[in-house]
Order: structure tokens, then sequence, then C-alpha cells
């Protein structure tokens, strides 16, 4: 069991540092989100793993062998990134038979499976296709490739519920019929959350939580009745967040519970993780 390991790696472009010492485990077989703010330093980390770009310093290693300039580590990884990096001239077709030369592993009959599900025309040049079947053409070729570690950033731009629904479903369809570890980006956290073994959030270039989901979502709950009983409730307890809809009023709270001394009136829910993101990334 090696996974991808990160150890105290620093990027800085300029005067702007993006990663300051940061050490990750990504292990086997698991799903991962990786969140943060806009420049948090997601997309610099995820682009580092796969060579896109290089640290200034630290090390990485994928199954034990460095990463750096290193063909078999590489051909372990796939990263599906927000640039198209196929020449915008081919046709689908055209770029999943390219994808089958460098990754012997790549499932075409799957991935033309997959284009029928979301109804995209391969005979389609990628330059045509619109924003979101460009995430779809790029959805495809990720499930398809069969690496071991498949990087995700931001996979549905564009997408519209009924197709950002499909990608989830297909994605622990794949993880399920052929476990393989996925580390996910993305601001839709309230839609993915139900998907994710653990959760890495990054702020200023810095690992703020590296933990998995269910101990994340134990540090907290929510609370919803009427304003008065839960205003009363709340007085005394650390509120990260509060919603009011007509008489009724729901509030997120960190820490813990008794259960048994629930006043009336109040029902209780798990804690809210985009809540929790928003509250741990404020900048404030």
């Amino acid at each position: 069991m090696n996974g991808i390991q990160i150890n105290d790696v620093t990027k800085t472009f300029g005067d702007t540092l993006a990663l300051n010492q940061v050490s990750l485990t990504f292990e086997p077989h698991k799903i991962y989100g990786l969140l943060g703010r806009n420049g948090a330093g997601k997309s610099t980390l995820l682009n580092i793993i796969t060579n896109r770009l290089f640290a200034d310093s630290g090390k990485i290693t994928i199954d034990g062998l460095v990463s750096v300039e290193n063909d078999m580590t590489q051909g372990l990884l796939y990263l599906m990134s927000e640039k198209n990096l196929y020449p915008e001239s081919m046709t689908c077709n055209e770029a999943f038979k390219w994808t089958k030369q460098f990754f012997k592993d790549f499932d075409l009959d799957y991935a033309l499976n997959l284009a029928k599900q979301f109804k995209l025309n391969t005979k389609k040049k990628i330059r045509s296709l619109s924003t979101g079947y460009t995430s779809i053409f790029k959805i495809i070729t990720a499930l398809s490739v069969n690496t071991p570690y498949v990087l995700f950033d931001e996979p549905v731009l564009g997408l519209d519920a009924n197709h950002r629904e499909m990608f989830y479903r297909l994605l622990i369809e794949k993880y399920s019929d052929r476990p393989f570890t996925a580390i996910i980006s993305t601001h839709l956290i309230d839609e993915i959350a139900s998907l994710l073994e653990y959760i890495m959030i990054i702020k200023n270039g810095e690992i703020l939580v590296n933990e998995s989901c269910e101990s994340l979502l134990r540090k907290g709950y929510s609370v919803t009745g009427a304003i008065k009983h839960v205003d009363t409730f709340i007085a005394d307890k650390e509120v990260i967040g509060e919603d009011v809809l007509g008489g009724l009023k729901t509030a997120t709270i960190i820490g813990s519970i008794n259960k048994h001394t629930l006043p009336d009136g109040i029902e209780i829910t798990n804690l809210d993780l985009q809540k929790l993101f928003i509250k741990l990334t404020n900048e404030e």
C-alpha cells in the first residue's frame, strides 16, 4: 500500500506562495475530495503530481517510485483538467483511439458506451463541443483509462443537473467494479459529499483538514425547529450557519450533543459539509 505520497511540497509563482510545505498521502482504492476556494492551490497540486508543473522543493512518489520525469509512474495517473490538451481539430473518436496508444488499459468499447449514454456525438471535432459536452468528453476519457489513480479537476464544469447525476452514478459504478483512487476537486460540495471517503481542505497553499469524511462530520450537527426554540437552544453554542424559512430555523453547530437532552420541537441532522467548508475557509 504505497499510493501517492506528497512530502513537503512547496511551489511559488513569482511572489505568490501557491503551496507551502504540503504533505499528504492518497491511498489506493479510496475516493478523496480535494476542496478549497479559488486560488487555494488545488489545481497546482494536481498539476505537480502529474508533472505538468514542477515543485520548487519537496518530493512526490507514486507507489514508492519518484514521480518526476518517470514514464512508469506517470502511466499510473490520469488528470482530467479544465484545459483540453487534445488537438482541437481531432474528433472525439480520434482522441479516444490516440488515448488507447498512451494508456494500454483504455477501454474503447466502454468509452463508446458512455458516449451513447451521454448522447455525445463522437464524430464531432473537440473544438465544436459546447462547454458541457467538452466536460462530458473529458469525463468519458477519465472513466475509461483504467489507471490506478484518476484525478478530476472541476469535472462537472458546464454540466446540467442530469448529466452531473450521471457522472456521480457512473463514478461509483466504476469504482465498485474496478476499484481505483479518485481525487476530485470541485466547488459543488453538497452534491458530492455522499461520495467522498476522505476530505482534504486546502487554504492559502496549506492543508487545513485531512481526515475521513465520517470523522469530520461527527464534529458537529444541525438543528431545525421553530425560530424561538432554536434561538434558545443555540444561545451558548458555536454556530457556523443559520437559515430561516417561514417560521422554521436551521442552525449548524460545531460541538457534541447529548440527544437524550434535546428539547421538544427540535430535530437534529448530520453536519452540513458545505457550511463547515465555508466556515473553515472564511478569510476573516
